[in-house]
């Protein structure tokens, strides 16, 4: 079964039109919740007046915070002890910080009546000026602290060495605009608190919801045992949804408050305001180069405008964006500097390949600076920078969500080298020039990439046989579309010989299984597939053992296949894994001298990840007229260690290549200058759609097992995206004949012509130019 295109096996319930989201969901006398928002951008909060909301029928209460008796909403990421000031509050309190900021509540016995109501709140907001950009010099975030949430600082080797020894120092400044992952789903949820039983029900949870399990329970002051997490179907993740926010703790409180169900489901317009926006960060990268185009030093400094509050993700994008950024090249010295600045816009959180996707960028433009300044093909010092494979594994001095880094394994010139001939690119590059001879202006760019997944520390999992020879394998992960159960059910299958339509997979609730860590980091096949093995592996030994004592055999002569136990080379002779289910009921399997119950967990710890890599090509056409960039052709060449299964690897890669597309030429949120955001419908925020979507090719190759799993496989959910954004920059700087033309994303149509302008004006003040 492993390696196999199984076509996916949740999907029968949404083909039906029978899946249940979290609007879905519904229980008898639940009321309905709606958040009155922040219409400014930074402000005193003077009062809230509900009075007029409190008069309409069918309204039950409005509340603010002097209501609650809540903390912040706590991190569950990389944090540090200076951060904990910067977090959000449930509601605000004093002062408004961005345009959506959540400043009351109202609950109403419908959901029209509770919008209604909301829009009759009065909310009284002496308006300060706000703070836009995350260069200017920190202003005042409270009586205590700037707006500087962190500066991080990481690094090795003596940098200033190989500057001062360098006979080249190749610099820029690089720009990615603030996007997000704008799921197809919207936020929702429903809180059931029983007064009775003391426990509360949260149906809506997704992505990690052990882990939100324990902050909701912190904030609310209940044992976390009492506290049930529900995950339903999953419109789509990408690192926004499925964090803990402040509405989510709102149904909660609401609930407990009531003593009935409470239920909220966000708009699009809400989650444009509300949900973690993402990127934008500003690179002041340069690199000491030897004449040969060997990169003995890159040193970085970075601002991240993190937004308004620091949110459930603390420090993870930007530590993730300084230890990443050296990405496949052996940099013998490096240094970072990284400052996270609050502004008053949306808190940023992480959004698919988060901090390297920005990294990425900058170390790749930084790399085709190197070769245009010294006259090289970009390929070509790229090949003479790669870390080898006899160099494997390759250890930085330095950590990426609190595990050592160091790349597992890879061969990065190897696949080069098949993407080269797969693709055909010397005769794509070949064909483009005609094509520029003749007027076109088209361009081919590629940027190289590594990625982390199978972040740790530990995934667990249990797997049932039932008298009737069906099979559950149960786990804590969450499953946010991305053939999850797909992939554990192929696992299972190979292991237990068993057709695929036995098993069943039961996920993202937490009274099913105690502990999990959840779908984030691309993980899950790593962690919950190599638990899934573990676990069948012992239920297997299990089945021959009991099977060893029903048929009077040893176990060293029974083989499993095909859903029963044999003795090899005997067909005639069997038992099947319902049978032994059967003879293990507690009541039968003293008989047998046997622990009752066919079942078995397993756990799959560690404390590395693995490291997935791969290379980007993108094939543009700019229109001389507009200055629209046409994608004609975007190619992906990624190595995933093994594939589990490759049609799911090559639809993660081409969905996270058109997420890469639309940070690259099309989704940006903009603010004007008085802090009012102007992308918050799909009129403004665009999103790429099947007609700017080109072709991906994808070429998966498995020559770098990890080592790090009895599997071998690594992640394969964010390399569609890592790199896309680079790789369109260098297509663009080739279509135009602009080296370095492309500093900053997302590249609209404006600035697209002024490069084009730049390339004419530069071609005919040459000698010899028309």
């Amino acid at each position: 079964m492993i390696g196999k295109p199984l076509r996916r096996v949740e999907d029968l319930p949404l083909l039906l039109g029978t899946g249940r989201f979290a609007a879905d969901i519904s229980l008898p006398g639940q009321a309905h919740l709606r958040v009155v928002r922040s219409p400014v951008p930074h402000g005193m909060l003077r009062g809230v007046d509900g009075r007029k909301a409190l008069s309409m029928p069918g309204v039950i209460g409005v509340w603010s915070a002097a209501d609650l008796d809540l903390g912040p909403i706590g991190f569950r990421m990389v944090a540090f002890p200076g951060m904990l000031p910067y977090r959000q509050p449930v509601l605000a309190a004093e002062r408004v910080r961005y345009v959506g900021e959540p400043v009351a509540i109202v609950l109403a016995d419908d959901p029209y009546r509770a919008e209604d109501a909301a829009d009759l709140v009065e909310l009284d907001i002496e308006s300060l000026p706000p703070v836009l950009d995350q260069l200017q010099e920190p202003a005042q975030f409270d009586d205590q602290n700037d707006t500087e949430a962190l500066l991080h600082e990481d690094g090795y080797g003596d940098v200033g060495a190989a500057f001062a020894a360098a006979p080249h120092v190749v610099e820029l400044t690089v720009t990615v605009g603030r996007h997000t992952g704008v799921p197809l789903e919207c936020r929702g949820a429903l809180a059931d608190y029983r007064p009775g039983a003391g426990t509360l029900d949260f149906y809506g949870a997704a992505k990690v919801p052990h882990q939100n399990r324990l902050l909701l329970a912190g904030l609310l002051g209940l044992p976390p045992q009492l506290v049930v997490l529900r995950e339903a179907h999953v419109g789509g993740g990408f690192g926004v949804r499925g964090e803990v926010y402040p509405e989510d703790v709102l149904v909660c409180w609401a609930s407990r408050l009531l003593g009935r169900p409470v239920k909220w489901i966000e708009d699009r317009n809400e989650h444009l305001l509300a949900a973690n926006h993402s990127r934008d960060q500003v690179h002041r990268i340069r690199a000491a180069v030897l004449a040969d185009g060997y990169i003995t030093a890159i040193d970085d400094e970075f601002w991240l405008d993190q937004g308004a509050y620091v949110r459930t993700h603390a420090a993870a994008v930007p530590t993730l964006t300084a230890s990443m950024l050296p990405g496949p090249y052996q940099i013998p010295a490096y240094r970072v500097r990284g400052h996270v600045r609050l502004t008053n816009k949306t808190p940023a959180g992480t959004y698919r390949a988060p901090g390297r996707y920005e990294g990425t960028f900058a170390r790749e433009r930084l790399i085709d600076a190197v070769a245009s300044s010294l006259g090289k093909p970009a390929m070509e010092i790229r090949l003479s920078n790669f870390i080898s494979p006899d160099q494997m594994p390759y250890a930085r001095p330095m950590s990426a969500l609190g595990t050592d880094l160091e790349y597992d394994s890879g061969d990065y010139a190897l696949l080069v080298g098949k993407a080269q001939a797969r693709f055909g690119l010397a005769e794509l590059e070949h064909g483009l020039a005609a094509r520029r001879a003749l007027g076109e202006a088209v361009g081919m760019g590629c940027a190289f990439f590594v990625e982390k997944s199978g972040l740790g520390p530990y995934e667990a999992v249990r797997i049932s046989v039932d008298q009737s020879g069906h099979i559950d394998i149960i786990t804590g992960a969450g499953s946010m579309g991305q053939g999850f159960e797909t992939v554990i059910t192929q696992i299972c299958a190979q292991e237990l010989g068993v057709r695929p339509e036995t098993i069943r997979v039961l996920h993202g609730q937490t009274d099913q299984i105690e502990h999990a860590m959840g779908a984030f980091a691309s993980r899950l096949t790593v962690m919950a597939g190599s638990a899934t093995l573990i676990a069948a592996q012992a239920l297997r030994e299990k089945a021959l053992a009991a099977a060893a004592r029903m048929l009077e055999a040893s176990p060293r002569d029974l083989e499993l296949s095909d859903g029963a136990v044999r003795v090899a080379g005997d067909p005639d002779t069997g038992i099947s894994l319902a049978q032994i289910s059967e003879a293990l009921r507690p009541d039968q399997a003293a008989r047998w001298g046997l622990e009752p119950s066919l079942t078995a967990d397993g756990w799959h710890t560690t404390d590395h990840m693995c490291y997935p890599y791969g290379l980007h090509i993108a094939v543009v056409r700019v229109d001389a007229g507009t200055g629209q960039v046409i994608a004609e052709r975007l190619l992906v060449a990624y190595d995933v260690g093994r594939a589990v299964n490759p049609m799911l690897v090559e639809g993660q890669i081409v969905g996270g290549a058109a997420q890469g597309l639309g940070g690259a030429l099309l989704e940006e949120f903009r603010y004007d200058d008085a802090g009012h955001p102007q992308c918050t419908t799909f009129m403004d925020y665009l999103l790429p759609t099947r007609a700017e979507m080109p072709p991906v090719d994808v070429l998966i190759t498995e020559d770098a097992p990890s080592p790090r799993n009895p599997l071998g496989v690594k992640g394969a959910g964010e390399g569609g995206t890592t790199a896309m954004g680079a790789a369109i920059a260098a297509a663009i700087d080739a279509a135009l004949g602009v080296p370095l033309g492309v500093k900053e994303l997302p590249v609209h149509p404006e600035a697209a012509l002024r490069l084009a302008k730049a390339a004419r004006r530069e071609s005919t003040s040459e000698p010899g130019g028309a």
